[in-house]
C-alpha cells in the first residue's frame, strides 16, 4: 500500500468520506491484487501495468469512484455517469455501497490492461 494514498484518506474531515474511501481502496486491492497505487492530481489512482484501472476522488458531499477501460461492462442502469471509456460513481453520506459488484466491475475493465 502507497503510504501517500494512506495519508490522504486519514486526513479527510469528514469521517465517512475516510471510510468510504478506505472501503473503495479495498474494493481494487480485491480485484486486482497486484495494483499499483499512486497519488497524482491530489486523488488516489490504481493502476495496472501502469495503465489507469481506478480513481477516487473526494468533495465537499460526495465520494466519487471512476473505473476506466469501462467501454464493455455492463452497468446497473442510472448508477454510473461518464463517457464509456470511464464511468464514475458519485457516492453521498448514508449511501452504502455494493463492494462485490464494484470489485467485479472493476475486475472485469482491468482484466485488458
Amino acid at each position: 500500500m502507497n503510504q501517500e494514498v494512506t495519508e490522504f484518506i486519514e486526513k479527510l474531515k469528514e469521517p465517512w468520506q475516510a471510510q468510504m474511501c478506505h472501503d473503495l481502496r479495498q474494493v481494487v486491492r480485491n480485484a486486482i491484487p497486484d495494483v499499483q497505487e499512486r497519488m497524482q492530481y491530489n486523488k488516489p489512482h490504481f493502476l495496472k501495468n501502469k495503465k489507469y484501472a481506478a480513481v477516487i476522488s473526494n468533495s465537499k458531499d460526495a465520494v466519487s469512484f471512476t473505473i476506466f477501460n469501462a467501454t464493455e461492462l455492463e452497468l446497473p442502469e442510472g448508477l454510473f455517469d461518464g463517457p464509456p471509456e470511464r464511468k464514475t460513481i458519485k457516492i453521498r453520506s448514508g449511501q452504502q455501497i455494493d463492494g462485490g459488484m464494484l470489485a467485479e466491475l472493476v475486475k472485469q475493465a482491468s482484466s485488458t490492461l
